[in-house]
């Protein structure tokens, strides 16, 4: 497939612990962003050690990987909400570049 009918965008993902998703998912919403998904249960090991993936009966000690596309004129804002929450808890944020085919759903 090529990017010749695709709608650059930007993916922001954002991996935090579960207490912390609740705030990710509404700085997202505030952003303009029409819709993100959320993933729970997420393992890995990074700077804060190993965490494992799904607790049985406990989200709040688990990571949350949250994904959301949006139009890069709303990206900015979007990162400068979400530097406050990470500077002060666990959490990790990837930006990138992003091509998608049905730009309505993202405007």
């Amino acid at each position: 497939m090529t990017r010749t009918n695709l709608a650059k965008m930007t993916r922001i993902e954002v991996i935090v612990s579960g207490t912390d998703a609740p705030d990710v998912r509404r700085i997202i919403e505030h952003s303009g962003a029409t819709g993100y998904t959320t993933i729970s249960g997420v393992s890995g090991l990074g700077h804060s050690g190993y965490h494992e993936g799904r607790l049985l009966f406990n989200e709040q000690d688990t990571l949350a990987l949250l994904i959301t596309v949006i139009p890069d004129h709303r990206a900015d804002a979007l990162i400068a909400g979400l530097r406050p929450l990470l500077e002060n808890s666990s959490g990790v944020m990837f930006v990138t570049d992003t091509y998608v085919s049905r730009p309505d759903y993202f405007t």
